[in-house]
């Protein structure tokens, strides 16, 4: 069955509702901003705001879900190398260029209003890459438990992005990625 094109009315209005949503969070905690706030800003009407959403939180959870797809997508440019060192590596830089393409989202949704959603739908992204390429029939786990594995990339993919995103200007991305290839050994897949 054919997906139905969206109409671009609605697709420009979600957009717009979507950045306007980021520009507020930039300044504003999300539990004080109002819809109203949003149309305000936005220049549209609240009928137009309920027309596509029910509340602030369900745009939100739109915009995030967004995020999810956006960066799903970018992992699975990652799913044919079976080196464990390597598909680490990248899938660290396409995490890491996933965040710098949205960096200000995820600075106001992440670190200036600390939503937990966003981190766990993250951690549940990046889990279930993981996860998908240690059940490879090729990879080889050294006996070491799945979900141990699992469990220590993702920890490291997030908090070391999460890290960068604090200190951009500490660090840049390309510093990140060598000490995180001195930090992963060579031989992960060797017993």
């Amino acid at each position: 069955m054919k997906e139905q094109k969206k109409d671009l009315r609605v697709v420009k209005t979600q957009k717009l509702l979507y950045q306007t949503l980021i520009d507020l969070l930039k300044d504003k905690p999300f539990e004080e901003i109002k819809v109203s706030d949003i149309c305000n800003c936005a220049l549209i009407n609240r009928s137009t705001f309920y027309a596509h959403y029910n509340d602030k939180y369900e745009l939100l959870a739109s915009y995030i879900n967004n995020l999810k797809d956006a960066l799903t997508k970018e992992l699975e440019k990652n799913s044919n190398i079976s080196n464990s060192k390597e598909y680490y590596m990248e899938m660290i830089k396409l995490f890491l260029d996933h965040i710098e393409e949205k960096k200000n989202v995820y600075i106001s949704v992440m670190i200036n209003n600390q939503n937990s959603i966003t981190m766990d739908i993250l951690y549940d992204v990046i889990n279930n890459d993981v996860t998908k390429h240690i059940q490879k029939d090729d990879f080889n786990t050294g006996g070491i438990p799945s979900n141990i594995i699992s469990k220590f990339y993702i920890g490291a993919v997030l908090n070391v992005g999460l890290e960068w995103l604090r200190n951009s200007n500490k660090y840049s991305k390309e510093e990140i990625i060598t000490y995180l290839d001195l930090l992963i050994p060579d031989d992960l897949n060797k017993k």
